[in-house]
């Protein structure tokens, strides 16, 4: 049984498009909140290579091409034991193959070694690292909501994301060092700046113990632990939605683009977006609302244009 609450149901576009995420929309208007599940029940949620690249999907190609004027999405695992029990270790196509192999080639048979092996398989890692970085490049706000276990690639997923909520029985742990690799996706590049308490950071990934809702509060890994957490998730979405996807937007990837940057640097792009963005009928929209103490309306963001 799904965990959507009442209020919403199967997206009409892409409920039918993904088999290992369910996506909903809000059945009454405005409809501006997407929610989607992580789906693999038998193992948890386990990210599998074909979650994995719907995920990459989803945020690369398909979030801002429908014309739907979703604002805000929300992420979730389906059911309510795990968020996701992280990278599906029974799938082998995610690991290299780590012996020798031989390969037929016109003139002859040859041996390739394991470094050349390593080499091959890079450019799996970085589309892996891609799917994940998707989110993070996605013009729309991400709220990850998490209950029960969320470890290894579930944390990579987690910081990819803009808001993290969880409930008070959510367990994390940065797992990869205790099944013999380093976290690559993207835990150790994002944990430290989102908490800003190297120390920590480097004793739970250098440990793999699990921590629990209240340290992930503490350490600033999670806004909030909810009782509630679909219902606080969904009031959270709803607030950002009321306000000018274009301001939201433009917010975001400021925020994105500063986090790597110095002060001055971040204050220069911003600069150049709002050259452009204050000219927008947004501004007077909200400033007369304000007055008349009523809900501004504004325009959607017709969908992104490709190539």
């Amino acid at each position: 049984m799904t965990s959507f609450p009442a209020s919403f149901g199967p997206h009409p576009i892409l409920s039918s498009r993904f088999e290992t995420l369910k996506i909903s929309w809000a059945l009454k208007c405005p409809q501006h909140i997407l929610v989607v599940e992580l789906y693999n029940p038998r193992k948890r949620n386990a990210i599998s290579s074909k979650m994995w690249r719907e995920i990459g999907h989803l945020f690369s190609n398909i979030i801002g091409q429908l014309d739907d004027d979703i604002r805000v999405i929300i992420l979730k695992g389906y059911g309510h034991q795990a968020f996701t029990a992280g990278i599906d270790l029974g799938d082998a196509s995610l690991f290299p193959t780590t012996t020798a192999t031989t390969t037929t080639t016109k003139s002859d048979e040859e041996t390739v070694d394991i470094a050349r092996r390593g080499i091959s398989f890079a450019p799996q890692i970085r589309d892996m690292q891609q799917c994940f970085t998707a989110i993070e490049q996605c013009a729309i706000p991400v709220i990850a909501a998490m209950e029960g276990t969320c470890i290894g690639a579930g944390l990579d997923l987690c910081c990819a994301c803009d808001i993290r909520l969880c409930a008070a029985n959510t367990r994390f742990s940065v797992r990869e060092v205790q099944i013999g690799l380093a976290a690559d996706i993207g835990t150790l590049q994002r944990l430290p700046k989102i908490t800003g308490n190297d120390s920590r950071v480097r004793e739970l990934c250098y440990t793999g113990e699990f921590f629990d809702a209240s340290d992930a509060l503490r350490i600033g890994l999670v806004s909030r632990i909810c009782e509630n957490l679909m219902q606080d998730a969904l009031c959270l979405a709803q607030t950002i939605a009321t306000n000018s996807p274009l301001a939201v937007t433009g917010t975001k990837r400021s925020l994105v683009y500063s986090r790597d940057r110095t002060v001055a640097e971040g204050l220069d792009h911003v600069a150049m977006h709002n050259a452009l963005a204050l000219m927008t009928d947004d501004i007077p929209e909200a400033v007369s609302a304000a007055k008349q103490k009523s809900k501004p309306q504004f325009q959607r963001i017709p969908k992104h244009s490709r190539l």
